[in-house]
């Protein structure tokens, strides 16, 4: 029994023993080391940098009222489209009280002048008609009759405006309608019926009873970093992506660089402007946020490669191509031109059948990179 416990024991040495050996072996085997081989290739090349803003109607007007009063009544929502001179809003006039009283107390008097004015033209025209007073007499006494009358009306209609804001005259009402100043789309009314309102005055810009814009022309306005803004020109194409239309690119044309520029977040932003071309099919809200790709440069079917392939010796670029031996590479110098930030273009040193070096193919281990040849 301890003979075969023995022989047992003896087997299962060798056999870890074994084992081992192989496995040390194995492992001190270095595995080939494969590289992936790329070439040259021929694309299109932008330069381009990015601005952020959004994208505006190029005429937006407020609508103020010209009276302070109450809301009475609103015809408008956000969203149709209206005329000019449509009726966006009634306001009610809640008189001033020094005014109204002034106002009331010059009809007043007005209305006694004219009452007297009359008595004394009645009078003298009996006269006059009875030949017993000449003309020139009698002309004065028309002509105070007919100015107390006219400051009666002046008087009463002064009243009606400042109580309703309607002239007798007229017959209808004037200040207290408010019409659109100009075509467009009524973006938003931000009154309510029963809300005050402040008229436009020297001294106050007013109450906004409706914002109104043409949305049949809109602008993207953004900002550029003072480090891209001294490579913009006027009239540069814009390549526009805005975040609520997905899968939609939308033209447009640089057309206002500002000359001032402002600190924010401890960089100094300009601001630009770029007219949109719209699309038919496409309904673009105001105020939709939009990112802009502004073209700085661009080449048309050149040869490329991807950037990451180069390599640099002190200022100057090169790369690895393989030689007539597989896996075995050649130091080459070239020249490049414009590059995009992942693809760069080739002026010379290589062609499209060159094999250039790239990183170790997966499930490789990273060994030490082999020198190129010169």
């Amino acid at each position: 029994m301890k003979k075969v416990f023995r022989i047992i024991m003896i087997v299962l040495f060798l056999g870890v023993f074994l084992f081992t050996i192989g496995y040390l072996y194995k492992k001190s085997i270095k595995k080939p080391v494969v590289y992936e081989l790329k070439s040259a290739f021929v694309s299109n090349l932008l330069k381009k940098t990015v601005a952020t803003g959004s994208v505006v109607p190029r005429k937006e007007i407020t609508i103020k009222p010209q009276v302070s009063g109450i809301v009475e009544q609103i015809y408008v929502q956000p969203g149709n489209h209206i005329k000019k001179g449509d009726l966006i809003a009634r306001v009610k006039i809640i008189p001033n009280m020094v005014e109204l009283n002034n106002a009331e107390s010059r009809l007043n008097r007005a209305q006694i002048a004219y009452d007297d004015a009359k008595q004394v033209f009645e009078r003298q025209k009996k006269i006059y008609d009875q030949g017993v007073i000449p003309e020139a007499d009698f002309q004065q006494v028309r002509l105070n009759f007919n100015n107390s009358r006219e400051e009666l009306n002046s008087a009463e209609s002064n009243l009606q405006l400042i109580k309703e804001g309607v002239n007798k005259r007229s017959g209808e009402v004037t200040n207290t309608l408010i019409r659109s100043t100009i075509e467009g789309m009524v973006l938003d009314v931000p009154v309510e019926v029963g809300n005050s309102v402040i008229e436009t005055n020297n001294f106050n810009e007013g109450s906004t009873i409706a914002s109104v814009a043409d949305m049949g022309e809109m602008i993207f306005k953004g900002k550029v970093d003072e480090t891209e803004v001294g490579k913009l020109k006027i009239g540069m194409p814009l390549i526009l992506s805005i975040g609520a239309i997905e899968d939609e690119k939308f033209d447009a044309t640089l057309e206002y660089i500002s000359p001032k520029g402002k600190e924010e977040n401890g960089a100094i932003q300009f601001e630009i402007k770029a007219a949109v071309k719209l699309k038919a099919k496409s309904f673009i809200r105001a105020g939709y946020s939009a990112n802009a790709d502004i073209v700085l440069d661009r080449r048309d079917s050149v040869l490329v490669i991807e950037e990451s392939l180069i390599k640099f010796d002190k200022d100057t670029p090169y790369v690895e191509i393989e030689t007539k031996t597989p896996q075995v590479f050649a130091r080459r110098n070239v020249k490049t031109g414009l590059s995009d930030g992942i693809n760069i273009e080739i002026l010379s040193g290589l062609v499209k059948k060159d094999k250039i070096k790239g990183k170790v193919q997966e499930n490789q281990p990273a060994p030490e990179t082999p020198k190129a040849t010169s």
